[in-house]
């Protein structure tokens, strides 16, 4: 079965929105995990406008399932990673002003920092995964910087399977396919909905872990947290 986090970065924007500490959300971290996922993700920002870094610290004695803390490897966010040790780090290259999540790493170009970086992760004791496109030179260079897991970025999946193209999935087969005959594990995370979810899940050999948010935030308000965390675990089953 592919493991479900629920990323509670909406969460915290609706919390921020309004001042105080409703939702909380803490409580919201126990409660995903009470309805049955098997993780937690936050991705703290360095202008905190969702997450903050003292909710990835506070999050330590709650997440009790797998904690993954997603960023930019800036000083700052590996201060924080090493300090809270979660059970996985993912980097993701994205800028600081950047929306959301918009890119994979140039594995190639980056390799000395990547490697660099995922050394000292691994000093620390966590598990690593980096944020690619569903590109093979990039998979091959994943492999080199000795990441643990790649995370396959799924936005453009999810684009076109919206608009019917179901062949969209085959370079994310490809590159599963890859990464797991390199020895690396294979998670995937970027607009997957439930209406997406089942299909890139049954195409993608060993995946071992989705990391959804927005989608399943938003199909919470209409069916309720509860509902929805099942509902995606029957479709990863």
């Amino acid at each position: 079965m592919t493991k479900l986090s629920v990323n509670i970065n909406k969460i915290a924007t609706l919390r921020n929105s309004r001042g105080g500490n409703v939702p909380n959300l803490l409580q919201v971290a126990k409660d995903v995990q009470q309805f049955g996922a098997e993780g937690v993700t936050v991705h703290p920002r360095p202008d905190e406008r969702h997450i903050r870094y003292q909710d990835a610290r506070d999050l330590v004695d709650v997440v009790h399932t797998e904690y993954n803390i997603e960023g930019n490897p800036m000083d700052n966010f590996l201060k924080l990673v090493f300090e809270c040790k979660p059970t996985q780090v993912t980097l993701v290259p994205d800028a600081v002003d950047a929306l959301t999540s918009n890119a994979g790493w140039d594995t190639v170009k980056h390799k000395s920092f990547l490697t660099e970086v995922i050394q000292e992760c691994k000093l620390q004791g966590i598990r690593t995964s980096i944020f690619v496109d569903p590109v093979l030179e990039m998979v091959e260079g994943a492999k080199v910087v000795g990441t643990d897991r790649i995370e396959l970025y799924t936005e453009e999946f999810a684009a076109q399977y919206a608009l019917g193209n179901a062949h969209a999935i085959a370079p994310y087969t490809a590159a599963a396919e890859l990464s797991n005959s390199l020895g690396m594990g294979v998670n995937a995370g970027h607009d997957l909905s439930l209406d997406n979810i089942a299909f890139f899940k049954n195409n993608i050999p060993n995946l071992l872990e989705v990391s959804i948010g927005h989608a399943l935030i938003a199909e919470s308000l209409y069916l309720g947290l509860e509902n929805v965390v099942n509902m995606y675990l029957r479709k990863l089953a």
